[in-house]
């Protein structure tokens, strides 16, 4: 038995969050003998099952839909969920409650958010905030979305890598879209410092958490964040196509002017009035009826989250993502594949990513292997770190399998 393999095993035996792998619905833990033991290290794209919500939605569906049917919008709650769920986010990304409302994609809320940010820059400073920042490493769809926003709003838009934000900034910027966490490369970026920076030029930032929302510590109000969407099927486990949400500040949220007016965020949604006028408070982010289903599935999987610290998994998902590093230097060949993902903790997501010639094959060959991960065009390996679940042993197993793999 390696050196590797007595060390994950020590880790595991000292992990304080280990027990909360019985939360969740996985395959068995690992022995280091059986290579048919699985591995996910994909929660980056979509979070495992946590066992509470198959037992959950079957209520959801039978009694609240089947028998109280139209009386659960009241009676079952059906109707706060929305602000509910977002309150119940809200600790895990450093938000006060009332501040954060769930629904829609997060590609709408993005295009909420981006245009309410327009709105807002030249509310304050007039029609000469003609100018859209937008992370030139983006994932595909925020880039679309702000192209649009730009279009609807006579703004130019200009492509920017964040560090070169600062220097990019000036007296026409109305909005700026970030992501916390590159989806490819998992580097971290400077939310305090850039946030600074954008509300210093008189401009809103828009932060996009998807990768970063229930994996680290992200401090929307100690950093005085205005804006910021994300999904809850990643690192929060809401499932597949779980509603996403959208973070707007207190202090702006009367003058938050959605581009999505829609009768769900009327100040009298059931007043049915032609005319129309905005609710009070976050729920200005809502638009048509909240999607009953998923919203309460998500309900159940952020239980898995009672009585855990962001910042203990934050730790562990540092320590994952250094043992794994680790362990590839000591079983992969030198030069047969090479990190993407920063070394240096601040500036490292939950992720870590790296680049081989034949990454596509490679990873259908892992995942035969019982090793998830996923690919990203042209020839990046993929390894998200959910720490609620993920343990070292894991992570040792899934290095030792990908040198195998790669000596095939």
């Amino acid at each position: 038995m390696s050196d590797l393999v007595v060390r994950a095993g020590k880790l595991d035996a000292a992990d304080e969050l280990a027990a909360l792998r019985d939360r969740f619905v996985l395959d068995p833990v690992s022995d280091h003998a059986a290579d048919t033991a699985g591995v996910y290290l994909d929660g980056n794209s979509l979070g495992v099952l946590p066992a509470v919500v198959p037992d959950r939605v079957a209520d959801v569906v039978r009694r609240q839909w089947g028998e109280l049917r139209i009386r659960s919008w009241e009676e079952s709650g059906w109707w706060t969920a929305p602000e509910r769920i977002g309150d119940r986010i809200a600790p895990l990304v450093g938000a006060a409650p009332g501040q954060i409302v769930v629904g829609d994609s997060t590609s709408v809320n993005v295009f909420k958010a981006v245009v309410a940010a327009v709105r807002m820059a030249r509310e304050a400073g007039g029609d000469g905030r003609d100018e859209i920042l937008v992370d030139a490493t983006t994932f595909p769809t925020d880039g679309y979305i702000a192209r649009s926003a730009a279009r609807m709003t006579g703004c130019t838009l200009r492509p920017v890598a964040p560090a070169q934000v600062p220097g990019a900034l000036s007296g026409r910027t109305a909005a700026v879209l970030l992501n916390h966490v590159d989806y490819r490369t998992g580097r971290l970026y400077d939310l305090p410092s850039l946030t600074a920076a954008v509300h210093a030029a008189g401009a809103y930032a828009v932060w996009d958490l998807c990768h970063s929302a229930g994996a680290l510590p992200v401090g929307l109000d100690e950093h005085g964040v205005a804006l910021a969407v994300g999904c809850t099927y990643k690192y929060l486990n809401g499932g597949p196509g779980s509603p996403a949400f959208l973070h707007v500040r207190r202090d702006l949220q009367d003058r938050f002017d959605s581009p999505l007016p829609g009768w769900n965020s009327h100040a009298e949604p059931f007043g049915m009035r032609p005319e129309y006028e905005p609710s009070a408070g976050a729920t200005r982010g809502r638009v048509g009826t909240p999607d009953i289903l998923s919203l309460l599935a998500l309900e159940a999987a952020l239980e898995v989250w009672d009585g855990v610290r962001i910042e203990a998994v934050r730790a562990k998902s540092l320590a994952l993502t250094d043992f794994f590093l680790e362990c590839v230097a000591a079983y992969v060949p030198a030069g047969r594949v090479e990190s993407v993902t920063p070394y240096a903790h601040a500036e490292r997501g939950s992720q870590v990513a790296l680049r081989c010639p034949d990454a596509g094959d490679v990873m259908k060959r892992l995942i035969a292997r019982g090793v998830v991960g996923d690919f990203r065009h042209p020839d990046v390996l993929r390894f998200g770190f959910t720490p609620l679940y993920v343990g070292f042993a894991d992570t040792e197993r899934a290095a030792r399998v990908l040198a195998e793999t790669l000596a095939e």
